[in-house]
């Protein structure tokens, strides 16, 4: 029975939605500790993976050799583990190459370690700033995130979108207060610029809209210094890498995304279709942008902009998708459709099982982007633009 001094304890009311996060999370969760775990520890799978390109092109800078020369880089990663007949190539331009230049200088199960923890880094402190931007909500949300599978494809494989996705929420994050750094992160993003081109066409005229200049000093500072230490490091970096890109090799693979489709579909020779579906997306956004500045949001607004700059990507793999988890994340934070989130760990659970069975150059991976979009318009509550910008500026100031 209770009294005033022994009061009965309301215990937690558990949905479908708590337990299917639960479940998803666990899962996923499980499999990339067992292979964060087994990395060290497997023979030659630390140098099986696409890490292997990062790791070969340090070694390659370390000794000044050409980080682009496609024989060298095959001797390397072959020796390394990887088991392709072909070879991987670092395909980010020329300024992303000193993130790759301490690789060479440790042993490649080292490396691997090293850059894997990096990237794991990169996904936490994503998490736990957007959460941060929503007040901490008491939840299990963000466990969503933890296990993102696109963003735990890209660790298992070494690739860096994470890196971009670091950068893109350190702008949302600290643009207002610190514009200088916000721009400066912003380099991580051009790692992979081809996945931020409406996004960045709104970028720019909000800069000039805003007079935020420091934050354009930011960008311009962070990029001359790493173009400076690439030029340092190879001279000819630029002019080999702009050759790899117009090779054949490159121009003619499939990349399963839509703009890359519609080009092999149209006419495989004609690469500029691939960046039509970008040129017009730019178009809508700047008309979107046009619409909404008045209170924008670069958490609401500039998240369905990024939703989309990923779907009319020029090229772009499954894992480049990990971009999507700050608007996915304030889709599911703000969404009032419990079943939404039910709906999300569907999808999630999906492209696991997908990314089991599937090469990540399949044309079934097509689907991946379109449902990002079209799950955060559906999860989106009917609050309006101006109470969501009012909400975040709050919640960032919090934070701060």
């Amino acid at each position: 029975m209770a009294t005033s001094t022994n009061p009965v304890v309301a215990r937690p009311r558990y949905d479908l939605a708590d337990i299917s996060i639960a479940l998803l999370s666990g899962v996923v969760l499980a499999v990339t500790a067992l292979f964060l775990c087994a990395v060290p520890l497997a023979g030659k799978m630390a140098g099986s993976r696409d890490f292997v390109a990062y790791y070969a092109t340090g070694r390659q800078l370390v000794h000044h050799t050409d980080p682009y020369d496609a024989a060298a880089i095959r001797r390397i990663e072959h020796a390394s583990g990887l088991s392709a007949n072909g070879v991987l190539l670092m395909r980010n331009p020329p300024w992303g190459l000193p993130l790759a230049y301490p690789l060479g200088f440790l042993d490649v199960r080292v490396a691997a370690i090293f850059w894997s923890l990096i990237l794991l880094g990169c996904l936490l402190i994503t998490v736990y700033l957007v959460r941060a931007m929503h007040a901490f909500p008491p939840n299990h949300i963000h466990w969503l995130a933890l296990s993102f599978t696109p963003a735990l494809m890209c660790l298992t494989m070494g690739q860096t979108s994470l890196f971009a996705l670091l950068g893109l929420i350190l702008f949302v994050r600290f643009h207002r207060r610190h514009p200088f750094g916000a721009g400066a992160a912003l380099w991580l993003c051009m790692l992979k610029p081809h996945l931020f081109l409406p996004f960045a066409a709104v970028l720019m005229v909000w800069i000039l809209l805003n007079r935020s200049y420091k934050l354009l000093a930011g960008v311009v500072a962070a990029m001359a210094a790493s173009c400076v230490v690439t030029l340092l490091m190879d001279p000819s970096a630029f002019a080999r890498y702009t050759e790899l890109m117009r090779s054949s090799a490159v121009v003619g693979e499939f990349v399963p995304c839509l703009s890359d489709s519609v080009r092999f579909l149209i006419k495989p020779q004609a690469v500029w279709l691939q960046y039509l579906p970008a040129a017009l997306a730019c178009v809508w956004a700047l008309f979107y942008f046009r619409q909404h500045r008045h209170h924008w949001s670069w958490m609401g607004n500039g998240g369905l902009l990024v939703l989309v700059s990923l779907m009319v990507a020029p090229y772009a793999f499954p894992y480049d998708q990990s971009l999507a988890i700050p608007a996915v994340l304030h889709g599911a934070y703000t969404t009032r459709k419990r079943s939404m989130l039910v709906v999300l760990t569907g999808i999630l659970a999906l492209i696991g099982l997908e990314a089991l069975r599937v090469k990540i150059t399949s044309p079934y991976y097509l689907w991946t982007a379109p449902v990002w979009l079209a799950w955060y318009l559906l999860a989106r509550t009917p609050r309006s633009s101006q109470e969501d910008a009012s909400c975040m500026t709050s919640a960032s100031a919090a934070a701060d």
